[in-house]
């Protein structure tokens, strides 16, 4: 499987299925996709039916581009990556990339570019996933939601570490 295809597999099984709980800010999701973010990909106002009715292929689609792509997941190295992608799916991909730029120690300006990926490569994998569980947790329990979602959050965190160190440590 492809760089990708490891961590969109991971994230599906974090997301699961349609959901429209009432306490959550996203309101409809399926495969992890919000009302929001379908409307801002097709382009026009979406339904929760709509969301309800997504496809795997176009989540897939959607995540690729507006997620990994954006994330520039595919210059970071392995474990990083897993970690900068789903992070960013569960808590924005600005977000991601500020906490991936404070961890590496670059210039934050919420875009991973060319230098912000240097930094990533050139930095010990396990000490910079350490890193980023920690800057990952400290932003889940800072969140609003905290009570009512943050088991979640962190349990979800620590699969996407466990994760990440196992890619780390791949040839």
């Amino acid at each position: 499987m492809s760089p990708f295809d490891t961590c969109f597999a991971f994230t599906l099984r974090e997301e699961g299925g349609f959901t429209n709980d009432p306490h959550d800010p996203g309101g409809a999701t399926n495969l992890g996709i919000t009302l929001a973010t379908l409307t801002h990909w097709r382009g026009h106002p979406c339904t929760a039916e709509d969301v309800r009715l997504l496809t795997l292929a176009e989540a897939s689609a959607i995540y690729r581009a507006l997620y990994w792509h954006a994330l520039r997941c595919d210059l970071l190295p392995p474990g990083i990556e897993a970690m900068t992608f789903d992070f960013g799916v569960n808590a924005g991909p600005h977000e991601s990339a500020v906490e991936l730029q404070q961890a590496v120690g670059t210039t934050i300006d919420g875009v991973i570019g060319p230098l912000t990926a240097l930094a990533a490569k050139g930095a010990d994998r396990a000490t910079l996933i350490g890193h980023l569980n920690a800057l990952h947790e400290a932003r889940y329990r800072s969140r609003p939601g905290f009570c009512r979602y943050g088991d979640g959050w962190l349990a979800r965190l620590d699969r996407c570490t466990d994760l990440a160190l196992h890619l780390a440590a791949s040839p």
